[in-house]
């Protein structure tokens, strides 16, 4: 079962034998919508397969009408992007008057190519992100702040220690930890960072359950911390191996992408050194990170160094927040991350 937030394998409740599948592939459910029919009695197996046996003769009988097609020919015309009326119309000259492979495949040949290259159908995972991104966009007034971190200190402090923590915990110190811890404490002096629009009310969440986007084949699946704002740098850590792992696994428990408040994206893992990103629906903003690149930076006596620097975007919905609230939320990330620098 496909969600906007993650693929799933449902359980069965009972062991048995499956006798009628009840839905069809990418088709849209009801919550408790029944998918399946199961029995557990080799009885009540039989009597469901002879009720359904004339049904099977049936669909013998039309096989040779027109409209059948073969799951060959069928699975080429879904490659080709050719539909079921233009199938139709191509001369058969298989059994039975069907449509053969050899009669689509010389169609293909002397038909000119369509303009516009390769038809792929979207994913169920891939259409409700692209849903979810839709309604954010068009129903939130998005708003960009930008702001440059020096991360020299916090690089040096992550690397004398990544191996010591690696041998004692066994995943990985990285930024990002960091970078999700500065996230959530930032909200304390900035509660409205962390919070839902409801009609015309705002609502304030306690905690900060912060989201985390990993890019998987499917598209992006984004695993939730939760009470970010509260855990040590080694417990994030930990969070963050575990949850990703899972997430390009095909892992991840549907309770780990839900009840999410704010969301980081880091994009600079691809290089990128900054971005726009759109705010997850249901929340009212989104921290976008980019890459880490040395540069020259004047310092505050006037002299010049070379300093690891980083740029922080935040998005946010301009209905609940204003231009400087903004800034000054982004402004207490980077001291965070630019002092902030321990384990605990």
């Amino acid at each position: 079962v496909s969600t906007d937030k993650v693929n799933s394998e449902i359980p069965s409740p009972v062991a048995g034998r499956v006798t009628k599948i009840l839905a069809s592939p990418d088709e849209e459910l009801d919550v408790g919508a029944p998918l399946a029919l199961i029995v557990t009695s080799d009885t009540v197996v039989t009597e469901e397969i002879q009720a359904v046996e004339p049904s099977v003769t049936s669909s013998k009988t039309c096989s040779s009408k027109k409209g059948f097609f073969t799951p060959v020919v069928l699975k080429i015309a879904q490659e080709k992007g050719i539909d079921l009326s233009e199938l139709e119309k191509i001369p058969a000259t298989g059994a039975g008057g069907r449509l053969s492979k050899r009669d689509l495949e010389n169609y293909l040949t002397q038909s000119p190519k369509k303009e516009g290259g390769d038809r792929i159908k979207m994913s169920t995972m891939r259409k409700m992100i692209a849903d979810n991104m839709v309604r954010s966009f068009y129903e939130a007034p998005h708003a960009t702040l930008v702001n440059e971190v020096d991360v020299t200190r916090l690089m040096k402090y992550i690397q004398d220690h990544k191996e010591s923590f690696q041998k004692d915990h066994g995943y990985k110190l990285t930024i990002t930890s960091f970078i999700a811890r500065a996230i959530g404490k930032a909200v304390k002096d900035f509660p409205l960072i962390n919070s839902t629009l409801e009609k015309d009310t705002i609502v304030l969440k306690h905690g900060v359950n912060l989201g985390i986007a990993v890019s998987v084949d499917q598209g992006i699946l984004v695993p939730v911390i939760a009470n970010c704002h509260s855990r040590s740098i080694t417990e994030i850590a930990r969070e963050v191996a575990s949850l990703s792992e899972k997430a390009r696994s095909g892992k991840l428990d549907p309770n780990q992408v839900k009840e999410g408040t704010l969301t980081m994206t880091n994009f600079g893992m691809s290089g990128t050194l900054l971005g726009t990103p759109i705010i997850r629906y249901g929340e009212v903003a989104i921290v976008g990170v980019g890459a880490i690149h040395k540069k020259v930076v004047v310092q505050d006596d006037d002299s010049l160094a070379i300093r690891s620097m980083m740029y922080l975007t935040l998005t946010f919905d301009h209905r609940v927040l204003d231009g400087m609230y903004g800034c000054g939320y982004l402004a207490a990330v980077k001291r965070h991350l630019e002092s902030d620098i321990h384990l605990t």
